[in-house]
Parts: structure tokens; sequence; C-alpha cells
């Protein structure tokens, strides 16, 4: 019983690294702070309430997670997904659209508890890396073409007189916003002085300052700035963040299930929860065990269980959707963590900045947390993003920019989709049967696996199966010496299964890819290819 109490907590490991983990969960903390206040806000929450993400994400989630560096809280690639729900649900009330997109996480946390258990974390790889990309660009695009407004400090309005909305009316309305940018000359000036220093603290050469969080510096300037130049909110313009209410007056349960009368809206911001939370969160945990010194492998499927009973904690409190986010846990990593305990700690901070203190944030601007989230959004969309996709071939950057043109124009589920058809669309006219592409003909041993059609993303989990059903301390063979193709998707997965082998002592030996050739002369040898 003493065992399985120390194991279930990681007592071990507090007792081993709590230095190392509750210096690295500080530095996190600092980051998570204004990312935290700022998420909640662009996804019209109020802000107060990505701490409360963050915080259950660290206290509570950090004990039940499969990953051990992962940061769990609010992410900005979840901003659009929120907002939408917000004003969809809410008919214009920002109020009501919270409390009925709090019922949606709600279901779509328990939607991921249930996908956890029936071990379905691996039907991610189902999703074109391509497609996963162009959606994460687009959400990128979208998060800068809303937040350039806020750090001008304007509110566009369409003929209609309301708040533009829509990513492309933003985008098209950036021309008067920069036009008017000085119109608010205080707001103006703090959000380019944010700016740059999102942009150029990770450039200071010098070692010990890049320690330090740029969200941190871009939070403590813009406080001092807003004394200087005597920012203040009036009755019909509030450029500052506030929130009046201790950790007390707002812990109460505030999710409401009454969306469920707006059946289709409400299933629609579900699955996109669910979806996309799934996606990124499993991305970044993969992404995570590269960087981890310990080469540990991660539990997908009980981190995506851990994940989904945050969002259930979460959403009955206010809070935002929560996921292993990307940044803080690379963050994490670099700063030294050793184990979940650093995430706890990360949380356990927040925790008491809401109990002891929350009285200052009326002095933050709002223009200096929209260039926080303009950095992000410019990390998800850089132009390096789309010159990587085209080095790997010229019909990734088809796929990945189809998703891109159709998630600005529709929202995240079509532009998703739209990319996964594309991606079908070229594998057909390269010579996949149409059949080919839902079947997949293998034939297996005890340890060899021989591949006899084309592998694609569609038909992959059949590979994926049978190779989680071997020894991975063993030495496996899979033979495409009669697989004509293999698309991107299938071979970057394939080398994640090699390393997961290696780490539990086996090799999977891919026999037979050296006959491959890209399938033009422009893409990177890991990309689609076809027979020579």
């Amino acid at each position: 019983m003493k065992n399985s109490f120390n194991k279930f907590f990681g007592l071990h490991d507090l007792k081993d690294h709590w230095k190392t983990d509750a210096l690295s969960g500080f530095m996190v903390f600092l980051l998570a702070l204004p990312l935290s206040l700022g998420i909640a806000k662009a996804s019209d929450f109020p802000p107060i309430f990505g701490l409360i993400t963050a915080m259950f994400g660290g206290v509570v989630v950090s004990f039940i997670m499969g990953s051990p560096l992962t940061i769990k809280g609010p992410a900005a690639g979840l901003i659009v997904i929120v907002a939408g729900a917000v004003a969809e649900l809410g008919h214009g009330d920002n109020t009501l659209g919270w409390h009925l997109a709090l019922g949606a996480i709600v279901v779509a946390g328990a939607l991921q508890v249930l996908m956890g258990y029936l071990k379905l974390g691996k039907y991610t790889d189902l999703f074109p890396l391509s497609a996963v990309h162009g959606m994460l660009a687009a959400i990128g695009i979208i998060i800068m073409s809303k937040q350039f407004h806020i750090l001008a400090g304007q509110s566009p309005i369409g003929t209609d007189g309301k708040a533009l909305s829509e990513p492309l009316d933003l985008i098209m309305a950036l021309k008067d916003t920069i036009a008017h940018f000085f119109d608010h000359k205080e707001v103006a000036i703090i959000g380019l002085i944010s700016l740059g220093i999102v942009f150029l603290w990770p450039m200071l050469p010098f070692k010990a300052l890049k320690k330090i969080p740029s969200a941190l510096i871009v939070l403590l300037v813009s406080i001092v700035m807003v004394q200087v130049l005597k920012v203040h909110n009036t009755e019909t313009f509030k450029p500052l963040l506030s929130f009046d209410k201790s950790l007390l007056d707002i812990l109460q349960v505030n999710e409401s299930f009454e969306g469920f009368n707006q059946f289709g809206t409400f299933i629609k911001f579900v699955i996109m929860f669910a979806l996309v939370g799934t996606l990124e969160s499993l991305l970044t945990v993969k992404a995570i065990d590269l960087i981890d010194p310990e080469k540990r492998k991660s539990n997908y499927n009980k981190d995506l269980v851990a994940v989904g009973l945050g969002n259930m904690l979460a959403g009955f409190f206010g809070g935002l959707p929560m996921i292993s986010e990307v940044a803080r846990s690379s963050a994490n990593v670099n700063n030294g963590a050793k184990s979940k305990w650093a995430n706890f700690f990360h949380g356990a901070f927040i925790l008491i900045f809401l109990i002891v203190d929350v009285s200052f944030s009326d002095m933050i601007p709002l223009s200096a947390l929209a260039a926080l989230l303009i950095g992000v959004g410019w990390k998800l969309a850089h132009p390096r993003e789309f010159g990587s996709t085209l080095k790997i071939g010229a019909d990734q950057l088809i796929v990945f920019v189809s998703t891109i043109i159709m998630t600005l124009a529709t929202d995240l589920l079509v532009g998703i989709a739209a990319g996964m058809l594309m991606k079908m669309i070229l594998h057909v006219l390269r010579g996949v049967g149409i059949g080919q592409l839902f079947r997949l003909k293998i034939i297996s041993t005890d340890h060899v696996i021989k591949v006899n059609s084309p592998v694609v993303f569609t038909n992959f989990l059949k590979l994926v199966n049978e190779i989680e059903q071997k020894d991975y301390a063993q030495e496996i063979h899979i033979d495409f010496t009669n697989c004509r193709f293999i698309d991107h998707t299938a071979i970057e997965t394939l080398h994640l299964k090699d390393l997961d082998f290696k780490n539990a002592g086996g090799h999977l030996n891919l026999i037979g890819l050296n006959e491959f050739r890209p399938v033009n002369k422009s893409m990177h040898p890991a990309s689609a290819r076809i027979k020579k």
C-alpha cells in the first residue's frame, strides 16, 4: 500500500528532484502567468479563468498524467474555437456564451477520457502532418489578425455596427487599423514596445538574460509604462485588464448544459474541442519525448485521460480547455525539470498567486497581452513553416496551403477535412487505387511484417496495430519489397516507432526503404515515396 501510494504521487521523484523541479516550475509559472491571462481574454473568457485552468493543470492533473515533463494549461491553439463557441452559443451575449461553452468543454473532456480508456490516442496518426501543420498555421494567422487590432487599442466594426469576428474580415480591416494606429497613442506605444521585446529578447547575446521568459519582461515593462503614461480604464474605453474578485469568490460551478438546446452547434464545438485539443496535446507529448534527456516513453492514452479529466474539472469551474502545451513544456525541459513535479509546482505557484494577490491585474495593458499572443501566432504561422513544408515536397505544400485557406474561409473542422481530402486526391493522382486508400495488405509472422500494398495515412493504422502487438525489446523486420508507395505521414511515424523500439532495447528494421525515391526532386527523403 505504501509503495503504491509513493508510486502514484511520485514521492521518490519529489525527494530526489524537488529543487530542480521547483525551480523549473517557477520559471514556467512566470511564462504561464501572462500567457494564461492573454489566452483567456482573447478567447472571450474572464481573464482570471485562464489562471484557473493552469492551476488545475498543475496541481491536480500532474498526479494522473502519462508524460513526465509536459506542462498542462490553456493553449493559444484553441483560442479560435473557444471564442467561436462563446460567440455562436451566446448569440452575442459573452457571459451566456461563456457558460454554454463550458458545458461543451466538460462534454469534450469526457469524450477525451473515453478515447484514452479505449486507447484511441493512436488515431491521431490518421491526420496527415501537412494538414495538421496547416491547421496550426491558420490558427496562428487568425490569432494575429485579431490581436493586432487590440495591440492598437481598436475594435474594428462591420457595416452592421457589430464588431468583426470572422478571420478574413479581420484581415481586411487591418488597413484601417494601420491607418489609425496611433489614435490611442499611449496604448499603441505600449503595444509596439511589448512586441519589440517579444521578438528581440530571444536574440540577446546574453544566455543568462535569455533564460528569463520574454513574457515576464513584457509584463513588468508594460506595467511600468501604464504608470508612466497614465493609462486607465474609462466607461467607454478599457485598455487595461481587470478582475476584482478573489479565488474564493470565483471558484464555483459555472458550466451550463443548456447548449444542448442548440444541438448542432453544441456538438460541433464538442468535436472541435476534443479533436483539436487531443491532436495538439498528443503532438506535444511526442515532441517532448524526443527532447527528454532521459528518453522516457510517455503513455499517450493515460495522458489523454488526464487531460480529459482536467478539462472536465476546468470546465465545471469556468476554465478554458487545457492541453499539453508545447512552449511551456519545452521551457520546462530547458530549465532542467526531471519529473511531473515541475508541472505541479507551476500550478502551485499560480494557486499561490490567486490566493495572495491578483489586485495588480488592473495595471496590465491588453495591448501587452496582445503582443504576447502575436508572438505565439507568429511562431505557429512562421514563414519557415512554408519553406520547411516545401522542402518536404510541393505536394505537401499544396495540402498545407489548402488547409490554411479552407480554415480561414470556413472553420477548423472543414479546414483539416479539406487538407485530408487534398492529400487523398494527390495519392490517387500518383496511382494509388481508391480502394487501396483504406485497405492495407500485410502478412505478419513473429518477427517479420510484409507489406504488399501502398501505405498511406488512411490505411496506416493497420500496420501500427500490427507493430504494437510485437515485443519492442526484440528486433522486428518490416519488409517493403512488395510495396510501391509510402507517404510522408507513414514514414515519419515509422521513424518514431523505431525510437520506441530502441528505448525498449529492440530495433525496427525497415527493409527495402532504400529502394524508394521522392515523388519529385524537391522532396525531402522522409516525404512520400514511390518505388524506383
